[in-house]
């Protein structure tokens, strides 16, 4: 996309980047002197800054900028990948010889002609001011509003820490099948963290909230959007100076809407990973077709949500993203791809090639993944536990691709006794295999629910940002870890 009031997108990452359509052009018919199965560009500027304040003083506060390009070459199932933050012809062309050294091929590759990009696809995140744009004191009023706001909420907080980060990154990419896409892509995120203790000073407990998206940063500073977030994070703490230990055992759990979707991301979501099925090491390999998840299942994964923290206009191969479903009703459709697994398998690309910097090669990626509502009233879902675990929030969790096997920690929970949300609890684990949680799915809410914007995905040592999303759902026989027997 271009930026508001510009009417020549080329002329614009021209500007920025320095490199014209010819030159791009000589540099791809350098990296595909012998015979290659495409070449690509990935232009990068980034500016990051971000504000942390604890106790009540900024505790720090950084910015630094990101410049460079990474140039590909891949040539059947071999990639070649060179980088540079110097952006200059001269440095491109040895880039592509290095790239092209490590993947190429006998043969030989005709000059490539890079097309003048078309009408993006997608313009979901229009801002007009970039959030690091926003002046510094600005930034440290608000994290400073938030600290007051906090202990004003209750007399047991003892330590509050904020953070503000913001991002705007602008990239190009060209290959050497003609394209040439650019995007300008906005991010922000608040945190808020605190620390509750109980009178004796004795038993402390946290409580975390956060959100954020692709839009301007004038958002957060109203107070309607940040009070609420703040009041979250101080009863989360609170509520948990009054939580006992969880109970071990098999029982139902509820899983709450929206966050709890991490749960989704990570158990099934980096198993359609076209990479991980195309090499055969994932639990969904070669199972397009078949059900993989109980009926009224379905998973979509969303890269054109606008402003939501996973979405993107294009991805980091210059591919529109889409709307993708990848279980329908319990059967498995698809998966993820970018170009070049899409390529090998078959198949067309789904726009989720992402790749976190320049320096990085671009992977088959999750962008907003979630699952679809279903018809069930959520209070009819818990009433419909005898015995179980309500699990509201999740802090993190660990998960095996080829086998599907996840243990993931609650950080707000309940007991469910007799249909009613009981006692709190902590120290709450579930542990289980992701294709077999997906089977013994027996309820799903009507409440489906994105989360706030606070996700960021891992893979190979990459990180990117994602949204996750779910509604209510109740999943029967699964393992639960607690410090109750």
């Amino acid at each position: 996309m271009s930026p508001p009031g510009e009417s020549a997108p080329d002329v614009f990452f021209e500007r920025r980047f320095g490199v014209d359509a010819r030159g791009l052009g000589s540099v791809l018919s350098a990296a595909l002197e012998r015979h290659a199965d495409h070449a690509d560009l990935f232009f990068e500027y980034t500016t990051d800054d971000s504000v942390v304040l604890e106790e009540g003083i900024v505790k720090s506060g950084d910015r630094h900028l990101t410049q460079g390009v990474g140039v590909r070459v891949q040539a059947e199932a071999r990639q070649g990948y060179a980088h540079t933050d110097e952006i200059s012809l001269e440095s491109l062309r040895v880039a592509a010889g290095t790239a092209r050294a490590i993947s190429e091929r006998p043969g030989a590759a005709g000059a490539v002609t890079v097309r003048s990009p078309t009408r993006p696809a997608h313009d979901l995140y229009p801002v007009d001011r970039p959030p690091t744009e926003v002046p510094a004191a600005d930034k440290v009023a608000l994290l400073e509003a938030i600290d007051a706001h906090a202990r004003r909420l209750d007399p047991r907080v003892r330590q509050v820490m904020a953070s503000l980060v913001c991002q705007h990154r602008t990239v190009m990419v060209a290959g050497s099948d003609g394209t040439l896409a650019g995007d300008v892509r906005p991010l922000v995120r608040l945190n808020v963290q605190v620390i509750a203790a109980d009178p004796t000073g004795r038993r402390r407990e946290v409580g975390y909230q956060g959100m954020g998206g692709r839009y301007a940063l004038d958002r957060l500073f109203a107070p309607e959007a940040w009070q609420p977030l703040v009041a979250e994070a101080v009863r989360v703490a609170v509520l948990n100076l009054e939580a006992t230990a969880c109970p071990a055992g098999t029982m139902d759990v509820v899983l709450g809407p929206g966050w709890p979707g991490v749960l989704l991301h990570e158990a099934v979501g980096h198993g359609l990973e076209g990479d991980f099925n195309r090499k055969g090491t994932s639990a969904f390999s070669d199972r397009i077709g078949q059900r993989v998840a109980a009926s009224g299942v379905t998973v979509i994964d969303d890269g054109t949500l606008a402003e939501r923290r996973g979405s993107l206009n294009v991805d980091d191969e210059g591919t529109p993203t889409q709307r993708t479903v990848l279980i329908e009703d319990g059967i498995l459709r698809g998966y993820l791809q970018d170009r070049l697994n899409a390529r090998l398998m078959h198949t067309a690309p789904t726009g989720n090639g992402r790749r976190e910097s320049y320096a990085h090669l671009p992977l088959p990626r999750m962008t907003n993944t979630f699952m679809l509502a279903g018809s069930d009233d959520p209070s009819d879902i818990v009433r419909s536990v005898t015995r179980g675990l309500f699990a509201v929030s999740f802090s993190g969790g660990q998960v095996d691709i080829t086998s599907g096997k996840f243990v993931f920690s609650a950080n707000e929970a309940y007991r469910i006794e007799d249909g009613r949300i009981g006692a709190p609890v902590k120290g709450a684990t579930l542990i289980g295999n992701g294709p077999d949680v997906l089977l013994r799915v027996s309820r799903i809410g009507s409440d489906l629910a994105l989360d706030r914007g606070v996700g960021t995905c891992g893979k190979d040592g990459q990180s990117v940002p994602v949204g996750v999303g779910l509604p209510t759902l109740r999943v029967d026989g699964l393992t639960v870890g607690g410090t109750e027997g």
